[in-house]
């Protein structure tokens, strides 16, 4: 029952070629597992599939985005993937943003540039996040409105229902999750803080192994039942960042 493992490059130990790895976080305000993508960009692994909501906008957008608030050193994400040619497929729905001028260009941007073979796919926020939910709770595919009359419906399965038009999604079947959280204890029971809870608490259940990365490991017991959002049942490692 003791989850924690003593550092990030052991969670990700068995990370393997072509896997599937949903990333938490909503940027630097949401809780980036930044220390277990650190990590992974120093693993031999490439042709990966990277999922998040923006996993890999990078630090110079990030610092552009805050304005009002400092990003801290510590803080990384998918881009350092981008960089070393590790990513095969990026699955997001904010792979840049058009509304930021940034002095180079956005880290997928410029992979694309500079020759890597990336498939990009576009999901939108909700839909994203209910492929993840529908992973976790074992539901292969549902319909959903959002989409319908624009090109996300191209090859996909229409369907009537009360007279209106619905879009197959699929489940979004990963291999890890990596996610952040603020306390964990060995048990793997988590809390979050402020913004961090979206995409992370998300995720937490939805790979077939779930790492989280936390600011401090505390004892059993020392968690209030009634303010743990990810129970230990979804996660199998814990890793201090």
């Amino acid at each position: 029952m003791d989850k924690i493992v003593p550092g990030a490059r052991e969670a990700l130990a068995d990370v393997f070629d072509g896997a599937v790895i949903l990333c938490g976080g909503f940027g630097c305000v949401g809780g980036m597992p930044s220390t277990l993508l650190r990590a992974l960009s120093e693993l031999p692994v490439k042709n990966l599939t990277l999922v998040g909501n923006a996993p890999a906008l990078g630090l110079e957008a990030q610092k552009t985005a805050a304005r009002t608030m400092q990003v801290p050193d510590s803080y990384a994400d998918g881009s350092l993937l981008l960089k070393n040619g590790q990513v095969g497929k990026l699955i997001a729905s904010v792979p840049a943003m058009a509304i930021f001028r940034l002095e180079e260009p956005f880290p997928i941007v410029k992979a694309l540039q500079e020759g890597q073979n990336i498939e990009v796919e576009l999901v939108p926020q909700g839909t994203l996040a209910a492929r993840m939910k529908a992973a976790r709770a074992g539901i292969p595919a549902f319909y959903t409105r959002t989409g319908t009359g624009t090109y996300l419906e191209k090859g996909r399965e229409v369907r009537q229902f009360d007279g209106q038009d619905y879009l197959l999604e699929h489940a979004l079947k990963a291999d890890f999750g990596i996610i952040r959280a603020h306390k964990g204890d060995r048990h793997g029971n988590l809390v979050y803080r402020g913004t961090s809870r979206t995409f992370n608490a998300t995720i937490a259940g939805a790979a077939a192994v779930t790492i989280a990365e936390v600011d401090e490991v505390v004892e059993l017991g020392a968690l209030d039942p009634e303010a743990i959002v990810t129970p230990g049942i979804y996660v199998n490692r814990v890793v201090k960042r």
